[in-house]
């Protein structure tokens, strides 16, 4: 028994049936249930498919109607196996995590039962990307160079002084030019040092605390970057890039034992696997780093993800970081020849 969580098209449910499931329950909160069934029908597969509409927190499955077998009597837990394609941007962005998880809890065995994708990961590492940050930077002083015109036409021609909006003006286009992070299909030359995992999601044991985000403080969120300027012909760190990997395997568990071995495969939205749609997320620098020939740019700091207050699918990213230099060969912890001030940034992922 298959559950596609956020079933969409129903093409995962689709290819659920042709690939020999017994049942397939395909859920869709929207009116795209409509289109999905139209799918299954159009696939010959509508005696296995079953589309079901509504929030998967509220559905119920028809247990006993279809003669399901729970692994445990008188539960809910009947799936075998549950899929979903929940990820967004950076992972998290508009994903519907917290819904594949309230499923995965209610309706999957606990012992046997199989997710997909099992276990994601997400990264980070420090990108050049200076004809992107320009762009932005450059867009951004054009803006405010328009306000500035328009509040002195607006005194000159009408005798209104529009200049008390200007800091709120100014604050909002740097939200949006230089504090938005940036979709971008970068080159796996373009990554300046080895990327670090921030965030791991065993998706069978993950907890609803965990995908609300990183939170302030997680081990693993912490990141080191060496960036050796004899090493690259880019003149400069541009900002931090962060994509995830998604990996389709057996159960890592304990209490996974007994669920069945699979032969394991892997996604990838890293830069050296080309292209996909989600991309990468880059959050650009409002100042570039340089890096200088001889030297070696230490870039110290750390990642926070949040979810915004007006939407639980929308998230922010916290930047905190400082660079150091140091002569290459130089001991990390060695002479340092500058150390920057300690940044702070939060950055909309839109």
């Amino acid at each position: 028994v298959v559950m596609d969580v956020g079933t969409g098209s129903g093409i995962l449910a689709v290819w659920a049936a042709l690939a020999g499931a017994k049942k397939v329950y395909a859920i869709e909160y929207t009116d795209m249930a409509k289109h999905a069934r139209q799918v299954v029908e159009a696939n010959g597969v509508s005696d296995i498919v079953t589309v079901i509409q509504g929030a998967v927190e509220d559905i119920k499955l028809p247990i006993a109607e279809d003669g399901l077998e729970a692994e445990e009597d008188g539960s809910t837990l009947v799936v075998d196996i549950m899929v979903s394609e929940w990820m967004g941007y950076f992972l998290l962005r508009e994903s519907m995590l917290d819904s594949v998880i309230r499923a995965r809890d209610k309706y999957l065995k606990k012992k046997t039962g199989l997710m997909f994708p099992s276990h994601c990961t997400m990264y980070v590492a420090p990108v050049f990307d200076e004809d992107d940050r320009m762009q932005s930077v450059h867009e951004y002083s054009h803006t405010m160079d328009d306000w500035s015109e328009f509040v002195e036409s607006t005194r000159s021609l009408y005798g209104v002084d529009m200049g008390v909006l200007g800091k709120d003006f100014d604050r909002e286009q740097k939200e949006y030019y230089l504090l938005s992070s940036r979709w971008a299909e970068l080159g796996a030359s373009q990554v300046l040092a080895e990327p670090k995992a921030v965030k791991y999601y065993d998706m069978t044991t993950c907890t609803l605390e965990e995908s609300r985000g990183i939170a302030h403080g997680e081990e693993m969120a912490t990141f080191d970057f060496d960036v050796d300027a004899d090493s690259t012909d880019d003149e400069c760190i541009s900002g931090i890039a962060g994509w995830f990997t998604s990996d389709f395997k057996s159960r890592t568990d304990e209490g996974g034992a007994d669920a069945p071995k699979i032969n394991a495969a892997f996604l990838s939205t890293a830069p050296e696997a080309g292209y996909t749609h989600w991309g990468q997320q880059v959050m650009h620098f409002q100042s570039k780093i340089p890096l200088l020939q001889g030297e070696t740019t230490r870039l110290q700091g750390s990642v926070e993800l949040m979810r915004t207050k007006e939407n639980a699918r929308l998230y922010n990213c916290r930047l905190r970081f400082f660079n150091s230099r140091r002569k290459t060969g130089e001991a990390k912890d060695g002479n340092i020849l500058m150390q920057g001030p300690a940044v702070e940034h939060v950055y909309q992922i839109p």
